[in-house]
């Protein structure tokens, strides 16, 4: 099969090819009408009178009206011909006829075209009851020449193309022709039938497996007796596979039994062996059926999956991914700095436009105040430089440790935690009198209680500082972003849901406004409102793994939606839109001219009730008739910061699925916070909330950043993935990962499930 190169030489090629066919069919049709004519005449005049008058001359009229419309559909032929190998990929050949274009068709919708013409939906898998005794199936990783491991009998649009061509890797020596009908520069078969005897061929359909991607990482040779019968390989057409998923327990087809061969036998090489005597006894006291192989168990039939949607063409959104939390040291130094750079090639090559790097308050001020080491992180840009990366950079005054995700532990400023034992009322506390030490109380913001500092002198000081040190990086481009961090876990949200005081998910959290300073602020508060006894925190609304129903505050028709409760929460959540405003008041001041974002947590559990508690004892004052965060976008917008949004990729009914009870609607939320944030005219980007590494959370992510059919274009302007790991370059996470990568670009990918 010829796969032309588009351009304008095939332009000339097909206009040559169809001239050409012309040419031929025209001498056919003049042979054709020398022997009408002939026939004619030996029929005698009387048969046919009017032979050499108006018959004849309307006859030559036809024939030039016939290669008119001839032409025109050839040159038609040639035009669609040529758009669907320059733009669709299509394997055809320059003289493909209209079967060869429907059949490329099927296949592009999911369709399975057998050589013969035979044609069926994808969902139905072949299998041959009647196999002849010595036909051997071998499963072939075919590798080299695609970066990704091809599943077996697996579509032709799954085949991708790389820059250096490799070799077919036969765990046996090949036939000759093989490689003859099959060079390595042109996509080779996936399903291959080997069979021992040359002289037999399969009375039914040959067998087609489909092969989940996981088992295709390696594939050893099998053992052949070197006295064993020559091999003939017969092509199959490949089937469409479903989307590959890391999910236990998607394989299509169960393997067949394997022979053990020195050890355990693979997984991936399963080849059917003859019955025993005693399972023949069994089939001959069935009526003598046998196959002459194993029985395989019913193939377990995946459930129907949506059709995925063609990104093609769709807005640029560049992928960001986050280095490891600890990727600089308390030392100052590029942890596994080699390894790193290893990775950081491997994600370039995927086309990954940058990563995101946490700056953290604790390593950088560490000792004493405004003593600044900034070492590690210029080692760390330089390497992302040369790599030609770009740079996404979060100002973290948070702790590290204690949270979900957290594998490290980086505390405080040693300084800070000095003045912390002396006044614990610098951190937020609950209603138990306990102290989160994740991030300062927003309390103390313009409290100079921070030797002579209040805690955004503190925050100004470290941002100017990094400005003034990494004054290139923002001078060539390189840092194209910085993320303010506004609280726990570098959000904007109160730390309500800490693990390290038993939250559990998905408990509602608790209230963090017990320090000295917020109770003031609060007192002041319900003295302006003239209701001096509003000045206390709710008593009534349970602990951080209570349900809303189980509380007097958070339950329907609850003190949430009293007037001492929209007070309250209205107060609350006033606090941390204050924080927000003079914290990136600041930002603006030191980084300006550069782009600045703020991180916001996608707080989905409780969201179908009526209080959504968890989100009120995080600062998002939105219960089901008030929008909880328009008044957040438009602090954004004041200062022109772009909003950072997580769970994207989460869907509601796998919520639904695993925890039924928490009446979470991540999807509800998501659309609520995009077009809050559209509304108020910001930028939004987002980021996974969990690991991800299957196609169903990619596709949901895609989704949520190119909407579709939204009549203003609007589209997320980043998406930053979670996180670097080891797992991510595991072959099948990898894969999906790079063809998520190629849609958020808006690139054609070929497999795309129909």
């Amino acid at each position: 099969m010829l796969r032309v190169d588009p351009g304008g030489d095939e332009e000339m090629m097909m206009m040559g090819i169809i001239k050409e066919e012309e040419e031929e069919d025209s001498e056919e049709e003049d042979e054709e009408d020398d022997y009408l004519l002939a026939a004619a005449g030996e029929a005698g005049p009387e048969q046919h009178p009017h032979r050499p008058g108006r018959r004849g001359r309307r006859g030559r009229e036809e024939k030039e009206r016939t290669k008119v419309r001839e032409r025109r559909r050839r040159a038609v032929t040639g035009r669609i011909l040529a758009g669907l190998r320059r733009h669709g990929n299509y394997s055809l050949r320059v003289r493909a006829d209209i079967n060869e274009v429907v059949a490329a068709l099927a296949r592009e919708a999911g369709w399975v075209v057998l050589p013969d013409g035979t044609t069926f939906p994808s969902s139905q898998v072949l299998v041959t009851s009647q196999l002849p005794l010595p036909a051997q199936l071998i499963i072939f990783c075919l590798r080299g020449l695609f970066k990704e491991e091809i599943l077996v009998a697996g579509r032709d649009r799954g085949i991708r193309r790389t820059r250096d061509h490799g070799r077919l890797l036969f765990p046996f020596p090949p036939p000759e022709d093989t490689l003859h009908r099959h060079p390595p520069l042109l996509p080779p078969p996936i399903s291959i039938l080997i069979l021992r005897d040359p002289m037999l061929t399969p009375p039914h359909p040959p067998l087609l497996l489909r092969t989940p991607q996981t088992m295709l990482a390696a594939a050893p040779p099998i053992p052949l007796s070197s006295s064993a019968a020559p091999v003939r390989v017969a092509v199959v057409s490949p089937l469409a596979a479903r989307p590959i998923s890391r999910r236990a327990g998607n394989a299509f087809v169960a393997p067949p039994r394997a022979v053990p061969a020195e050890g355990a036998a693979s997984p991936l090489l399963a080849v059917p062996v003859p019955r025993d005597e005693a399972e023949d006894d069994d089939n001959a006291m069935d009526g003598g059926k046998q196959t002459g192989l194993a029985t395989c168990p019913a193939p377990a039939v995946a459930p129907p999956r949506p059709p995925e949607r063609d990104f093609a063409g769709t807005p640029y959104v560049p992928v960001y991914v986050m280095l490891p939390l600890n990727v600089v040291s308390l030392e100052g130094e590029v942890v596994d700095a080699d390894a790193l750079v290893g990775q950081l090639r491997v994600l370039k090559a995927a086309g990954v436009d940058g990563v995101m790097v946490d700056c953290w308050w604790g390593n950088v001020e560490a000792h004493r105040p405004q003593e600044y080491n900034w070492t590690g992180y210029r080692r760390l840009f330089h390497i992302i430089r040369e790599l030609k990366l770009k740079l996404q950079v979060v100002m973290s005054f948070h702790e590290c440790g204690g949270n979900v995700g957290d594998d490290v532990s980086i505390p405080l400023p040693d300084w800070v935690i000095e003045i912390g034992k002396s006044n614990p009322d610098i951190y937020f506390t609950d209603r138990e009198g306990r102290r989160n030490t994740e991030c300062l109380s927003w309390g103390i913001d313009k409290e100079r209680v921070l030797q002579g500092r209040t805690a955004v002198e503190v925050y100004f000081d470290f941002m100017r500082s990094f400005r003034v040190e990494f004054d290139e990086y923002f001078e060539d481009g390189i840092i194209s972003e910085i993320e303010v961090g506004l609280g726990a876990c570098g959000e904007l949200r109160y730390p309500s849901y800490a693990a390290k005081h038993g939250w559990k998910y998905p408990g509602i959290g608790e209230f963090q406004c017990y320090d000295r300073y917020l109770q003031k602020n609060l007192r002041r508060a319900a003295e302006a409102r003239g209701h001096t006894i509003w000045a206390r925190s709710p008593d009534n609304a349970g602990h951080y793994n209570s349900e809303p129903n189980n509380t007097g505050f958070f339950c329907d028709g609850g003190d949430y939606d009293s007037y001492y409760g929209r007070f309250f929460l209205n107060w609350y959540s006033q606090v941390l839109l204050d924080h927000a405003d003079r914290v990136l008041m600041l930002a603006r001041l030191a980084f300006e001219g550069s782009a600045i974002a703020v991180k916001v947590s996608g707080i989905h559990w409780w969201y179908k009730t009526a209080s959504h508690a968890a989100e009120l004892t995080a600062g998002f004052y939105n219960p089901c008739n008030r929008d909880g965060y328009a008044p957040i976008a438009q602090v954004l917008k004041k200062h022109g910061a772009a909003l950072n949004f997580t769970c994207v990729e989460l869907r509601t009914m796998d919520q639904h699925e695993v925890f039924p009870d928490a009446l979470a609607d991540p999807e509800g939320l998501v659309w609520q916070v995009l077009n809050a944030a559209w509304d108020a005219g910001i930028q939004v980007a987002s980021e996974n909330a969990l690991p991800c590494y299957d196609r169903d959370g990619f596709n949901k992510t895609l989704e949520n950043a190119k909407p579709r059919n939204d009549p203003d274009g609007r589209h997320l302007f980043g998406f930053t993935y979670l996180r670097l790991c080891s797992v991510l370059f595991e072959r099948p996470n990898f894969t999906e990962f790079e063809r998520f990568v190629r849609r958020m670009h808006g690139e054609a990918v070929l497999d795309l499930q129909a």
